[in-house]
């Protein structure tokens, strides 16, 4: 499992319509995607949730590095990259995945957390919280699902929920869902990655 994010920053007059009217027209192009646990269309709205920022920040949970890669290198991307510039596409290997207490509902919301792995810790323990944590908030009332993974590079983690209200039980940056294609998600290995 690997997970993948990038956040295009956008103007704080700049009108979200157009990113809810570009999903709404190609969010369906990922439904069938091979290799795709799934992608999450996100959004933060300045001043919507606590957001400071106007920002367009698509997740996803990959099953197979060639459907990540093919994503990536064959073309689709590109899209992106020809409409708002290249941004930075943060990755993360997977730790941990849970299907939540309503997997069935539709998500309305998602948090993401990111946190620094400290110096001088045990790594085992760390990544072993990193997956009690995800366990902890798949099963809090309203949690669609979550997952937590880890950057080694930079040694940091992250936490992703979504959520089926608008409260979620969860702590980071709150983002609105526009839309989930979600074709390997059943696939998605639960629980401990290693």
């Amino acid at each position: 499992m690997h997970a993948m994010q990038y956040e295009v920053a956008l103007p704080a007059d700049y009108d979200m319509g157009i990113i809810q009217d570009r999903v709404s027209r190609i969010g369906h192009l990922l439904d069938d995607w091979d290799g795709l646990g799934f992608k999450t269309y996100l959004m933060r709205e300045r001043g919507v949730h606590g957001s400071p920022v106007n920002q367009y920040a698509p997740f996803y949970l990959w099953n197979t590095t060639e459907g990540m890669n093919t994503f990536l290198w064959g073309g689709a991307f590109q899209g992106l990259v020809g409409d708002f510039g290249r941004p930075v596409v943060q990755q993360w290997t997977g730790l941990a995945y849970e299907e939540g207490m309503a997997a069935g509902s539709p998500a309305v919301v998602a948090v993401r957390r990111r946190q620094p792995v400290p110096d001088g810790v045990h790594l085992s323990e760390v990544m072993e919280e990193a997956v009690r944590e995800a366990k902890r908030l798949a099963g809090d009332d309203g949690a669609v699902l979550a997952a937590a993974a880890v950057d080694t590079r930079g040694w940091e983690l992250v936490h992703f929920s979504l959520w089926e209200h608008d409260t979620p039980k969860a702590q980071g940056d709150v983002f609105q869902v526009l839309h989930m294609s979600a074709p390997g998600r059943a696939e998605v290995p639960r629980g401990r990655q290693w």
